[in-house]
């Protein structure tokens, strides 16, 4: 035998057959180094603190240009849930684990981690000593010739939703020419009867979405004014246009008439809300009136707390509170009797003229602001506290929540024009869309809550399918789909 194997045998026998303690006090005095220790003629290294699949995948990413990248994401979101039905197929067969349905990848980022996440008990073997019959649901029947437990069965069978896909074009086009490019008007407006309501210029035209057809309103050029914002009534049987003289006319749009015109501001009107019968009015003038057009305007209640003009009026869905926001960076929140505001909010740094209420939440309100603060905010009314706040990167135009699930669309101008839609309360982006040149200052949502249409100073309505309807298919293949005549 060669002399120096057998002495690396023997060296290699003597270290085994030491004590644990005496190995250990060994590998501590020599730094436990795999290079100062020499055990044998292999050489194996630690994997420990190695995460291939992320280190490969890191690895192709450099080597794509951006666009290839984005590619790759948007071919492998579609794949995502078969990765998380597999990762949840292996943890029932290797550990054990149990799950009988897939989670959903896009609903929470965090339920998606702990698919990954399981540490303990890698290889952890278990002896069943007892069995059940195999008529129960417990156990897969003896008959069968599936290598795959009854709880796997479960969750290759369990429902499966499709893959929620956004249109990232708008379904319709239409031409607005003397659309206003002017952040504080409010120039668009959707019906209850399927009627969009658009003031260009100093006319206001209807387009039906049933027919197409285009009718003109009014024309205000006759008295030198304006219009600077519109608003339907719950029933969308009246049309509220608020002008730049500060009147406030309400027009009967089935007759295509006056009914009267209101009187009080001394400024231009740049929204309306309306409360059943009741229509607020902000102003320039930075007063807000509320009158009931039932009754002589002698009845109005003046409601006065901004500095600067209003620019965001919205009742809450309950009629009891009334959010305003103005060019002086303030959200302020009335009841329907007191004539000084409830609650102040100061946190944005600019204009707040995207206001929305949350049909899902009782007393959640949003807020977005302008330019130098670009935030999203949400407020709880009932105790008066900030709940959470994101920066979407440009100015926030307008904010309108879905009617079917917790999700919301805003609105953006400087400097991206974009249109994003969040899931609430996560904050996560569903879609962002693109397509307007000029900042999307309009914004309004279809009456069976699908669709929204918004408008731009590029002088264009664009209509975009962005929420999903949760109602039965036999209603939706009825006569409350409004928009298949016009595709």
């Amino acid at each position: 035998m060669d002399q120096e194997y057998e002495r690396r045998l023997l060296r290699q026998i003597n270290h085994q057959n030491l004590p644990t303690e005496a190995r250990l006090a060994k590998c501590v005095s020599a730094t436990c180094s795999p290079v100062s220790i020499k055990s044998g003629d292999r050489f194996i290294p630690t994997r420990a603190g190695s995460n291939w699949s992320i280190n490969f995948h890191y690895a192709n990413e450099n080597c794509r240009s951006p666009s290839q990248n984005q590619k790759s994401k948007d071919a492998s979101s579609d794949s995502s849930k078969d990765a998380v039905a597999y990762a949840a197929l292996l943890r029932n067969e290797l550990l054990g684990a149990g799950i009988e349905t897939v989670p959903d990848p896009h609903t929470d980022d965090r339920r998606h981690a702990v698919l990954s996440q399981d540490s303990h008990g890698l290889f952890r073997y278990t002896v069943h000593t007892k069995r059940v019959p195999f008529d129960s649901d417990n156990e897969v029947s003896p008959y069968s010739l599936s290598p795959l437990s009854n709880k796997s069965h479960k969750l290759l069978r369990s429902p499966r939703k499709p893959a929620r896909k956004i249109s990232k074009i708008p379904f319709k086009v239409l031409d607005a020419p003397e659309l206003q490019d002017d952040f504080y008007l409010n120039l668009v407006d959707w019906s209850a009867g399927n009627l969009l309501s658009v003031g260009l210029g100093a006319c206001v035209y209807l387009w039906s979405a049933c027919t197409s057809q285009v009718t003109r309103l009014c024309d205000l050029s006759v008295d030198g004014d304006s219009v600077t914002s519109v608003c339907w009534n719950e029933r969308g049987s009246l049309v509220a246009v608020g002008t730049h003289k500060g009147y406030v006319q309400i027009w009967d749009a089935a007759g295509g008439r006056k009914l009267t015109s209101l009187e009080g501001h001394s400024a231009r009107v740049g929204a309306l809300a309306w409360n059943g019968e009741q229509l607020s009015s902000g102003s320039r003038d930075r007063v807000i009136l509320q009158r009931d057009v039932r009754t002589p305007p002698s009845s109005e209640r003046r409601l006065q707390g901004h500095r600067q003009e209003v620019c965001g009026l919205k009742w809450s869905p309950d009629h009891q509170h009334l959010a305003s926001g103005g060019n002086d960076n303030k959200l302020l929140v009335w009841n329907s009797s007191s004539l000084l505001p409830v609650q102040q909010y100061s946190d944005h740094l600019a204009a707040v003229k995207a206001i929305a209420w949350s049909p899902h939440q009782h007393g959640l309100l949003a807020s977005g602001g302008g330019t130098a603060d670009r935030c999203l905010r949400f407020w709880n009314t009932l105790t008066g506290q900030a709940l959470q706040s994101t920066d979407t990167g440009s100015q926030v135009c307008n904010l309108a929540w879905s009617k079917h699930a917790n999700e919301l669309v805003s609105t953006h101008g400087y400097s991206q024009n974009q249109i994003l839609v969040w899931k609430y309360p996560s904050l996560t982006q569903v879609a962002k869309l693109t397509g307007h040149s000029y900042r999307v200052l309009y914004l309004a949502v279809s009456p069976d809550g699908e669709a929204i249409v918004t408008g731009a100073g590029d002088e264009t309505l664009r209509f975009w399918n962005v929420f999903s309807k949760t109602r039965c298919t036999k209603e939706s293949k009825s006569v409350l789909n409004l928009f298949t005549r016009i595709r």
